[in-house]
């Protein structure tokens, strides 16, 4: 048995059901590099035939990185989804195709209406076509935790006779607790007579908050791949958090002895974040690893022991995974040489022209505030990484608020459109950020309904940045933007103004038909 454990991504397709949490094809492919930097061994990009979507995607994706890493897509044991799903990933030089069918009883019979010679003999046709084009084949039996053991075992044993190489055990629903899901397992590893002939896979879902925990058992069981996503996203309470698994079986290499080296786990926070900000899921400030209370401590007794010696209260460093605090680190007299250094040192890699622009972001920061920490930092990086302005884009030039007890909330905008005459309009609302996203829509014209907004400070003080985070929907179609600044009225108009430029240009885009059921 392997030491190693391979890391299966499933961010772009079981973590993107998450309501809310759609993603266009850049989008994904933005996702898919910084996975494929972190290390991961497999990226399920998507379910080709669901929308004309997900086949570009998934297509997309297996064209630029699979040549880096393995590339899944996911098929229901149909030939025209196999049939899909090959057509999307053929040109990948490492590919995988990925067949499920439920086989518990409740879902054989409330669901398919299908009886245990049929599914059988479903699975193992579905596992052949997928063989006849490639030979990295995964077989999940949906809603395997509440499946008869005996059945599970039969129909895990025929996939891996007619070529899967990969055998997942999904506890769909999120049922399972450690114990049961071990003894799973460990049932299938001694009762599977070709069980050496394929790897078991751990597919678990959070409904009890037991994601982890049962895929932490199932490798001690004997699984060596773990299917997770960044940040825990997923159906429902969501899927396993990769960042929780590989940090766990790192900390703890000393009880479950797994290699998990070749992820780069300095990236975590840095991927966390792009994850939040593409799907607009905020990761709760107490969430292990990649939170922003993860490595605080406030209590008087921990804050001296950790003055003594870190390892007091800290299990992990926070370099490891990439975690930018409260760290003072420049001022308004640090140079460029000074600040590219700390750019890179928190992991960012920049032109020449675009860390011109940081530098002068900063430059301009540091006027407004005494102290810059690492998290503006961060922030001012992602302000302009991803945000290169099309030609038609609507760019702020000037607003003005007025507000206040006894007044009408009054907001008057400046902005311009590629070439175009600057444009001017002002709006009234409940408010002074109501009336600037007001005003944006007068200007611009796009209708637009506003789903969320949050607001959270990224580092400490009063003259903290403030980073805001909006949803809206336009046309059927949710949009995210996101941005910072010291005036929290501009870090709003700024981040509703790009979720109404994402809006106008997906406007001539077709809608992507409703995906059909693929949930595991």
């Amino acid at each position: 048995m392997s030491d190693r454990i391979i890391i299966f991504d499933t961010t772009l397709r079981d973590g993107e059901q998450s309501p809310g949490c759609s993603m266009n094809t850049e989008e994904k492919l933005e996702v898919a590099g910084a996975l494929v930097e972190l290390g991961v061994d497999i990226i399920e990009a998507g379910f080709p035939i669901a929308s004309p979507g997900d086949f570009e995607a998934v297509q997309a994706i297996a064209r630029k990185f699979g040549d880096r890493t393995t590339i899944c897509g996911l098929a229901r044991s149909r030939d025209e989804d196999i049939d899909r799903a090959w057509n999307a990933l053929k040109d990948a030089e490492k590919k995988r195709i990925h067949v499920f069918l439920a086989t518990s009883s409740i879902h054989r019979q409330f669901k398919l209406k299908m009886d245990k010679p049929e599914i059988l003999q479903r699975a193992v046709d579905s596992v052949k076509r997928a063989k006849g084009y490639c030979d990295n084949i995964e077989f999940s039996p949906e809603d395997a935790v509440r499946t008869e053991l005996d059945f599970l075992t039969e129909v895990v044993e025929k996939a891996i006779e007619a070529g899967a190489t990969t055998v997942n055990i999904p506890d769909t629903v999120g049922y399972a607790t450690p114990k049961q899901y071990f003894d799973c397992i460990s049932h299938l590893k001694k009762h599977v007579r070709n069980i050496d002939r394929a790897i078991i896979s751990s597919h678990c879902h959070n409904d009890l908050g037991l994601a982890v925990a049962n895929s932490l058992a199932a490798v001690e069981a004997g699984a060596r791949q773990v299917e997770c996503t960044i940040n825990g996203l997923g159906e429902r309470a969501g899927n396993a958090a990769l960042e929780e698994i590989v940090m766990a079986l790192r900390t703890r290499s000393d009880f479950y002895g797994i290699d998990t080296s070749h992820i780069n786990t300095r990236k975590l926070c840095g991927i966390s974040r792009t994850v939040s900000t593409i799907t607009g899921m905020l990761v709760q400030r107490n969430k292990a690893i990649v939170g922003q209370n993860a490595f605080a401590h406030e209590a008087g007794i921990h804050q001296h022991g950790m003055l003594q010696d870190r390892s007091t209260y800290e299990i992990m460093r926070p370099e490891d995974v990439g975690f930018t605090g409260a760290n003072l680190v420049l001022g308004k007299h640090s140079g460029r040489h000074a600040f590219r250094d700390r750019v890179t040192h928190l992991g960012h890699a920049l032109d020449d022209a675009t860390f011109e622009q940081v530098f002068s972001d900063f430059i301009a920061l540091a006027d407004k505030k005494k102290d810059v920490y690492d998290s503006d930092i961060v922030a001012l990086i992602e302000n302009r990484i991803g945000d290169e302005p099309a030609a038609d884009q609507w760019k702020l030039i000037s607003f003005h608020t007025s507000a206040g007890m006894g007044t009408i909330p009054t907001a008057t905008m400046q902005l311009q459109q590629g070439e175009s005459p600057v444009r001017c309009d002002a709006a009234t609302g409940d408010g002074p950020v109501d009336a600037v996203f007001r005003a944006l829509q007068r200007i611009t014209g796009i209708p637009a309904e506003l789903k969320n907004y949050t607001v959270r400070s990224l580092s400490v003080g009063q003259e903290a940045q403030g980073e805001v985070l909006v949803e809206i929907a336009a046309k059927n179609r949710i949009h995210h933007g996101k941005a910072a600044s010291t005036d929290i009225i501009e870090a709003s108009a700024l981040a509703y103004l790009r979720a109404l430029n994402k809006a106008a240009a997906a406007q001539a885009l077709p809608q992507p038909p409703m995906h059909p059921q693929h949930s595991r």
